[in-house]
């Protein structure tokens, strides 16, 4: 009977592991973006005909000038990975802290009474989420404290240099939007002065001076940077989770007191999310 309430207790705190890395909408950012966008667009149709503000050869000068000076501040590996940043930032998958650190107390009390083995029939619940299932796999396996840290540690700070890649790049384009928006404005500019003596070519020449600055101005902190910014909250917190990981993996290797793990977890969390699994 106790056997099978910690076979139980085990497959419970796993699929809590799993459920809390699933995917789920960024309410918030999606939220964010449609306010932003749809109040702008409520804005041009009180103000008069939305038509006014489609212009192609703005978009061209924008937002094909953007992508064009932004891939050659980095490569294009790092370009095409853009539309799964931005999916990442609406689809994130970080689980709570708090729920991540109980859950990662709780083995470590099981593994302390049944013994490190005892967490080899969890191994299969976590194959969904490879960072926990090789941090619990190498407990299991007797691997040397110091070479779980030091394996760990280096795929952590592997994933925040991909991390702060991805979002320079989104940052980079944060800045180059008005600067091409700047561009078409003086490209309009030319093209009006320079036709004066032709006044149905000054209509023309305004839109794409008003337009490209528009547009910039819309991408870069309607889109760019706001998106930036959330990527780099996620990647923070997907940094924390790793890390309270990384400690329960080393625990249970040394087969400490969960009361220590706990206040070693509650070190790294916010005053507002530290957990007390232990009186």
């Amino acid at each position: 009977m106790a056997r099978t309430q910690a076979s139980n207790a085990l497959r419970s705190e796993a699929t809590g592991i799993v459920a809390g890395a699933r995917s789920r909408l960024d309410q918030a950012t999606l939220l964010g973006l449609l306010a932003g966008i749809g109040l702008v667009a409520a804005a041009m149709w009180l103000g008069g005909s939305p038509r006014a503000f489609i212009d192609v050869p703005s978009v061209l000068i924008v937002v094909g000038g953007t992508f064009g000076v932004t891939t050659i501040c980095f490569s294009l590996r790092d370009i095409a990975r853009t539309p799964a940043i931005i999916a990442k930032t609406l689809f994130h998958a970080n689980p709570d802290p708090s729920e991540t650190a109980t859950h990662m107390l709780r083995l470590a009390e099981i593994a302390r009474k049944r013994g490190v083995l005892g967490l080899d029939q969890m191994l299969d619940n976590l194959i969904q989420e490879p960072f926990v299932h090789r941090a619990v796999t190498m407990a299991v396996d007797g691997t040397p404290v110091e070479e779980i840290r030091q394996m760990l540690q280096h795929e952590i700070d592997q994933m925040a240099e991909r991390h702060i890649r991805s979002a320079g790049v989104l940052r980079r384009a944060a800045e180059v939007a008005p600067a091409m928006g700047l561009i078409g404005t003086l490209i309009g500019l030319v093209q009006m002065l320079g036709n004066l003596d032709d006044p149905s070519t000054i209509g023309p020449g305004m839109a794409v001076a008003l337009l490209t600055t528009f547009y910039g101005a819309v991408l870069a902190n309607m889109v760019f940077a706001p998106l930036a910014a959330k990527l780099e909250r996620n990647s923070a917190e997907e940094t924390l989770a790793a890390t309270i990981y990384m400690l329960a993996a080393e625990s249970i290797c040394r087969r400490e007191n969960p009361r220590r793990l706990e206040l070693r977890l509650n070190a790294l969390l916010p005053p507002a999310r530290r957990v007390q699994c232990f009186g």
